[in-house]
């Protein structure tokens, strides 16, 4: 039997690995050195973003008709992952570049994406995504916030809960209640500095300290009929489309999480003597290593598994892009805390990184859709 040699049958295209090389050097030498006093401050990060913005790593999720890069969700995410080992507040402000305005690229007029996204791309302007509420967070069908019509306006009333870049956002897309009687949920654009709208207080934070978390208010907020995403009364299936793709966001923050966990506690473990020899050359720690170092391994695997099937327009990526996220937060979870159980007494101090890298791993398991809605929605795919 012969065997024939197919060098790029499994490989990531070498573009992509040298913007992926160009973002870890980024991450590795101004980012994270950053990272400690950015979660100690809880101050945004403006120069982070600056630096994004300068490097066109803003420009990834949107094509080159509106001065993007073109290179699909693949790239967008092996960027948040480089982010993300350094600083997993910083990898927000990309993840949310797309959360932000995947629901205007996928399901907004070509007014809308002319007015918005060259200016998303160049990072002249910033997103946000509001669906959740206080009394809607995985349900977001029980949503209180409604929208009137009103000659050509919509009128929005309502407050939102977790909102990302809640303060930053230039704009915000908002759900809102358009006919309550049969439950129906429209999408608005609703830019910051329209009268009524209040960015709300901001939440304090186990974890990714650096990124502000809010609850706007919309108090008699008026938007043109212009601002409606897609058809009045089909909101859900937007928000639901663009949570589809941009749960794998997450997935890409935990893999990076992950990896910079690994990372620090391996070279750790070459350094840090016990019993006259390095820590890494006993069993326990050994076994602990191998399993962080594979855990995360295989959750690469499956989140760029999902990216490639986005990219290629693979029907029934709901699965797989659910599956990439729950396994890779999960795995964040498991590695932080082994992390620190490998540094011992310093890994328990912020002196130290793991310790921000757990905090910072406990969210990805709850936002974008929190783990338990993931397996649901993985079941589902399985009884269809």
């Amino acid at each position: 039997m012969t065997t024939t040699s197919h060098p790029d049958l499994y490989d990531i295209p070498q573009e992509f690995l040298d913007f992926r090389d160009l973002v870890r050097q980024l991450a590795q030498e101004q980012i994270a050195p950053r990272a400690g006093d950015i979660d100690r401050s809880g101050e945004y990060p403006w120069d982070i973003r600056k630096l994004l913005a300068e490097q066109d790593i803003l420009g990834l999720p949107f094509s080159t008709e509106y001065g993007g890069t073109g290179t699909g969700t693949l790239m967008l995410q092996m960027a948040v992952e480089e982010i993300a080992k350094a600083c997993a507040s910083s990898a927000l402000i990309l993840m949310i570049q797309e959360l932000g305005s995947l629901p205007i690229a996928l399901f907004g007029n070509d007014e809308q994406k002319d007015r918005f996204l060259p200016r998303l791309a160049s990072g002249e302007i910033s997103p946000a995504f509001a669906l959740s509420e206080p009394e809607a967070g995985s349900d977001p069908a029980s949503m209180r916030t409604h929208a009137v019509k009103d000659g050509d306006d919509w009128i929005i009333n309502g407050t939102k809960n977790w909102i990302t870049n809640a303060g930053i956002a230039d704009y915000y897309v908002v759900f809102a209640k358009t006919d309550r009687e049969n439950n129906r949920i429209s999408a608005f654009i609703v830019e910051s500095d329209r009268d009524g709208f209040n960015a709300g207080k901001l939440e304090h934070k186990i974890g990714i300290k650096g990124s502000p978390t809010g609850s706007p208010v919309f108090e008699d907020v008026r938007v043109p009929s212009a601002n409606l995403i897609g058809q009045e009364g089909k909101g859900l299936s937007v928000a639901l489309g663009t949570l589809e793709r941009t749960r794998l966001g997450a997935a890409a923050q935990a893999v990076g999480i992950a990896q910079g966990a690994t990372d620090y506690a391996n070279q750790y473990a070459k350094e840090r003597i016990a019993f006259g020899k390095p820590i890494n050359a006993l069993q326990g720690i050994q076994f602990k290593l191998a399993d962080m170092e594979t855990g995360t391994a295989a959750a690469r695997e499956l989140l760029y598994k999902a990216c490639a099937m986005v990219d290629r327009g693979t029907p029934g990526v709901g699965k797989w892009t659910s599956m990439a996220k729950l396994f890779a937060s999960d795995n964040a979870m498991r590695v932080t805390v082994e992390a620190i159980q490998v540094l011992g007494g310093y890994g328990y101090v912020n002196e130290y990184p793991v310790e921000r890298m757990m905090r910072d791993a406990k969210i990805t398991q709850i936002y974008e859709g929190t783990n338990e809605i993931q397996r649901v929605v993985i079941a589902r795919s399985m009884s269809n």
